[in-house]
């Protein structure tokens, strides 16, 4: 990559993190990605599924066309990283890399532009409210793909703990499918001093969280991936009351849609009927489903060949992750294939610490530019 694009995308990566928007808000970003699309004379279409935007690079007369993916959003997480380009918006940060995702397909834009061995056309997809606002899922309700017929889809995350710059490719599972829960227990209020003349949902709620956790220890195959995190409880508000209700969330997560079912289907039972051995009632929500992200072995077969030739330091991933992402709604409806790339000894993802590591942008543009050509081969 010429240094002069490398620090191009340095500076356009440091204004985005210095102006995070959160999911569904991300009006500036979008509008940011539009100019740099303008300046480089691409047409783009704004608008699409909320702020989503797509680029269409045309060339040659192939009939082929593939999908470039990056999100934009932002995460509510106070930044602490102390960077002369820190978030300006209190309370909100790109604590999850998605303003490199952003810039690295802006800079593969540039580097496609430049090269003229290609032939077919070559969407960027960059989409808003990843972080758990059915991003994915409403640009494709707004006819993404009837708009912007592709035959394959790719995309990356970088991840930190990897070493800066090497490539990860997974066949099958990357990402798990992921939904978030609620269980409220409704029993009957009283005296503390008095326990017999009430319907006590909070020693139900202890017996229910440890009961959730037998869910994934006993129900599901052992080598099937799985969780069952309990992570907010609300009871009570004097200490010599028994209240009427308790609730507790929480968040299932699974490599499998087998496994998601099963869980799901047990936390709702095991609720239930730890519920009624208490003598209370149990109302379960569960939401925010998201399937697994699941690469098809074809598309991580190009993309893993194409990377290798080129010199990129690639490798194939054993296993993925139980961090979910809603890059699987697209894989659903389309083969593609998802990689990791390494962030570098960085603080994790979600961190107030975190930061999307320069160094590797010119790689993933590469990358991303690499894969895309290969696809219209």
């Amino acid at each position: 990559m010429p240094d002069d694009l490398a620090q191009q995308l340095s500076l356009w990566r440091h204004h985005l993190h210095a102006h995070p928007e959160l999911s569904l808000k991300e009006s500036g970003t979008a509008a940011f990605v539009c100019a740099r699309l303008t300046e480089m004379e691409i047409p783009h279409t704004a608008g699409i599924g909320g702020h989503g935007v797509v680029g269409v690079l045309s060339r040659g007369g192939g009939n082929r066309a593939v999908g470039l993916r990056a999100d934009m959003d932002a995460l509510p997480i106070h930044e602490a990283t102390g960077l002369a380009y820190a978030s300006r918006h209190a309370g909100v940060m790109h604590a999850c890399g998605h303003d490199g995702h952003t810039v690295s397909l802006l800079g593969a834009a540039a580097l496609l532009l430049r090269d003229h061995s290609w032939s077919g056309k070559i969407y960027l997809v960059f989409q808003p409210a990843e972080e758990g606002f059915g991003g994915a899922e409403a640009m494709l309700a707004d006819g993404l793909l009837e708009r912007f017929p592709m035959q394959s889809i790719y995309g990356y995350h970088n991840w930190p703990g990897l070493e800066a710059g090497k490539v990860l490719l997974h066949e099958g599972p990357v990402m798990a499918g992921a939904a978030n829960f609620s269980i409220t227990l409704h029993g009957r209020a009283g005296h503390a001093a008095m326990p017999h003349d009430c319907a006590d949902p909070v020693q139900g709620l202890a017996h229910l969280i440890i009961a959730l956790n037998s869910i994934t220890a006993r129900n599901k195959d052992p080598q099937d991936a799985g969780v069952i995190s309990t992570c907010t409880l609300s009871a009570g508000e004097a200490r010599n009351q028994i209240p009427n209700t308790t609730t507790l969330g929480g968040t299932i997560r699974a490599l499998t849609p087998h496994t998601m079912q099963l869980l799901k289907t047990r936390l709702a039972e095991v609720a239930r009927h730890t519920a009624r051995a208490h003598e209370l009632e149990a109302e379960v929500e569960i939401f925010s489903n998201l399937p697994p992200t699941i690469n098809s072995k074809a598309e991580v077969d190009l993309a893993f060949n194409a990377a290798q030739a080129a010199g990129v330091n690639v490798e194939r991933a054993a296993r993925g992750s139980m961090a979910a992402e809603d890059f699987g709604r697209f894989l659903e409806v389309l083969p593609g294939a998802y990689a990791w790339i390494g962030n570098g000894a960085t603080a994790p993802l979600h961190n107030p610490g975190y930061d999307y590591n320069d160094a590797i942008l010119p790689l993933a543009a590469r990358y991303l530019a690499i894969v895309a050509k290969a696809a219209l081969a």
